[in-house]
């Protein structure tokens, strides 16, 4: 078994999230194709009718999401929250107009042209696994942030905002092993975390015992350095989010702006650390991760 203190190497395919991690990259795409069948009762045996449109952050776009694909012509949109979000559906609107775009582009789509140029059809869910009661199911629609009534119901996008904890859909769960893992580990941390002051040794106890119960089992032993930083910067950030809701704040930042680049790299930095990791590997992360030089990475890791 490998250390947890050894180097963790990001391989920057993942996404930053643990859910991107086992739903959104190449060499998972059985368990996208379970989940999507899960999600809509179908029965799709090649993953090779899936192809991956995940946004990758690039500079120009300053935007990336956590999954998406096609398959089928339906261009679906995954997101997983743990806290709850009612802007989803103007986020959602952003990340499909990029989506569409590439694909339009990829294609050689002319949609100025007299003819009338066929696009997938749009399936966007958000995957809700926080500690706040929520329905089951819920539809979030972007009509409810106009700030006058669309009164004729012309403008619309919603998101379908499914709850992933005990009790909510785990007819769900049931029929997708891969999801029922993915909750199962995310629920032994946060049990574990009330136990020890160390968020480090919360998440390594949880993840030892989903090995020994064979819980994603092979995942965890193949990445296990990699899901250590993953669910050390997941969790700090639902830390953070929440003190900001207990302050009467915005709950998050928006992406791009200076403040949020440097809320995440705080938090990125605080997780190496708790890997007991190099002042080297860290500066080479926030390189990587925020595209600094080697002098500006030293000097902002200095003022921590």
């Amino acid at each position: 078994m490998n250390n947890i203190n050894d180097s963790v190497s990001v391989n920057r395919k993942y996404k930053d999230r643990l859910f991107g991690m086992l739903f959104g990259n190449e060499e998972y795409k059985p368990n996208i194709l379970s989940l999507y069948n899960a999600l809509n009762n179908t029965d799709y045996t090649n993953v090779d009718d899936i192809e991956i449109t995940t946004l990758e952050d690039a500079v120009y776009i300053k935007m990336k999401n956590d999954v998406s694909f096609l398959i089928d012509s339906y261009l679906s949109l995954w997101e997983q929250q743990s806290t709850f979000n009612p802007n989803m559906p103007i986020r959602g609107l952003m990340y499909y107009a990029q989506l569409y775009s590439s694909y339009i582009d990829d294609r050689g789509l002319n949609i100025y042209s007299s003819k009338l140029e066929k696009i997938p059809t749009p399936k966007f869910v958000v995957f809700y696994n926080g500690q706040t009661n929520r329905k089951p199911i819920e539809k979030l629609r972007l009509s409810d942030a106009f700030m006058h009534d669309d009164v004729n119901h012309e403008f619309e996008w919603t998101a379908t905002m499914i709850n992933l904890n005990q009790g909510k859909n785990d007819e769900l769960l049931a029929k997708c092993k891969v999801l029922a893992d993915y909750m199962t580990l995310i629920n032994k941390i946060r049990i574990y975390k009330k136990e020890t002051p160390s968020l480090r040794e919360a998440i390594d106890r949880a993840v030892l015992e989903c090995i020994e119960e064979d819980v994603l089992a092979e995942f965890l032993r193949k990445h296990r350095g990699e899901v250590m930083l993953k669910c050390l910067t997941e969790f700090n950030e639902e830390v953070y989010r929440k003190g900001l809701l207990e302050e009467g704040r915005e709950e998050g930042r928006e992406e791009g702006r200076e403040e949020g680049r440097e809320e995440g790299m705080h938090i990125l930095v605080e997780s190496l650390h708790e890997l007991n990791l190099s002042d080297d590997i860290i500066c080479s992360k926030l390189m990587e991760k925020y595209e600094l030089s080697v002098e500006d990475a030293k000097a902002w890791l200095a003022k921590i």
